[in-house]
């Protein structure tokens, strides 16, 4: 009998909305760009770096899987600008090992979506974790590169400020982003960034892996962006993290660390030209964007599959037991840096394309 389930939730965003298709270890992956206005002069190379920046093999202390990830678009775009109509493109996948998976079909592995995707469904595709895997954030990243590309004056820099217990402790503004790209770990503080590399290796070298976070500043962002009530930008935001793989916490400005404050002390007071002496509020008040810099955190626990043995169960509640086996990130958040990026410029183009659209 057919289960009456379907698979939702595949799209993101209203105006600019991104879907996205296929399986880890599929023919490929794709998506369809739809609300992408007409006339905008794509910079492939752009595109394909962004590309560069999440790809797995480009360094040692990310996952072995070697994928070109070249994108090719199919529809939406004319001798290099956009037709207003839907933007469709796919990226191969052309180095899946399947049969190292293949351990995995009747055995749930901890912490993955093996269990809830096979109760929700009645099947599963255990290859990589099918479409559950982090391959699937690299359609988000291709759909970011466009949006960044219709931001072009909002500057968008996200970088690694913890792995494990080691922290970057010092404020954003003191930061030099350009050093971001500069250290595997994509961390702009060099020294700190080289503690940061020392443990991914330790602990890939224990067959365990190790959880981060990672800071996103967006800068000239225009006053005016969000909607009030259940449409604020914050809110937009932190479900757009929240989507990524591998993701357990999301704060902006001072965070849960506002919770510890009085109001004397967390008021932002404001200056004669309409900007406020501190930020804590973020860059958000009222769930809109005030013109100050807007700031977040997000958490990734340690990637799930790890090189040790672990008790599990099978498909029929038996005891198992299960080791991991293939090529898997020891820390994810050095990948997921333009992913954070992506979709925060897919929050932003939304508002920014609805902004637009009201004043008319």
């Amino acid at each position: 009998m057919l289960k009456t389930y379907v698979m939702a939730g595949n799209s993101f965003g209203n105006i600019f909305k991104l879907t996205t298709f296929g399986e880890s270890h599929g023919e490929a992956i794709g998506g369809i760009i739809d609300g992408c206005p007409a006339g905008l002069s794509i910079n492939f190379e752009s595109i394909a770096l962004e590309m560069q920046r999440r790809k797995p093999g480009q360094s040692p202390i990310v996952t072995q899987r070697k994928e070109d990830d070249e994108v090719v678009f199919l529809s939406g775009i004319f001798k290099g600008k956009t037709t207003g109509t839907p933007i469709g493109f796919t990226i191969k996948n052309t180095n899946q090992k399947s049969n190292d998976y293949s351990h995995n079909k009747t055995i749930y592995r901890p912490s993955h979506a093996d269990f809830t995707y096979d109760k929700k469904y009645g099947i599963r595709d255990y290859r990589g974790g099918g479409r559950s895997s982090a391959r699937e954030t690299a359609c988000r990243v291709v759909a970011g590169a466009i949006a960044k590309q219709l931001l072009p004056t909002i500057k968008i820099n996200a970088f690694v400020s913890s792995v494990g217990e080691i922290f970057l402790d010092k404020p954003y503004q003191s930061l030099d982003f350009s050093k971001t790209e500069t250290t595997a770990v994509r961390c702009p503080d060099l020294a700190t960034a080289k503690k940061m590399e020392s443990l991914i290796k330790k602990i890939r070298k224990e067959g365990d892996t190790v959880g981060g976070t990672i800071t996103c500043v967006l800068q000239n962002v225009p006053i005016g962006l969000g909607e009030p009530v259940f449409d604020k930008l914050h809110a937009e935001l932190g479900k757009a993290m929240l989507s990524i793989n591998a993701v357990k916490g999301f704060e902006f400005g001072s965070g849960f660390c506002g919770a510890k404050m009085r109001g004397s002390e967390h008021n932002d007071i404001f200056q004669e030209d309409g900007t406020t002496k501190t930020n804590l509020s973020g860059g958000i008040q009222g769930g809109i964007s005030n013109g100050m810099d807007i700031y977040f955190r997000v958490a990734f626990k340690p990637v799930a599959t790890i090189m040790q043995k672990q008790d599990t169960i099978d498909t029929k509640g038996n005891k198992a037991e299960i080791q991991g086996k293939g090529r898997h990130d020891p820390c994810v958040v050095p990948r997921a840096v333009p992913i954070v990026e992506a979709m925060a410029a897919l929050v932003l183009v939304d508002y920014y394309l609805l902004q637009k659209v009201s004043k008319y």
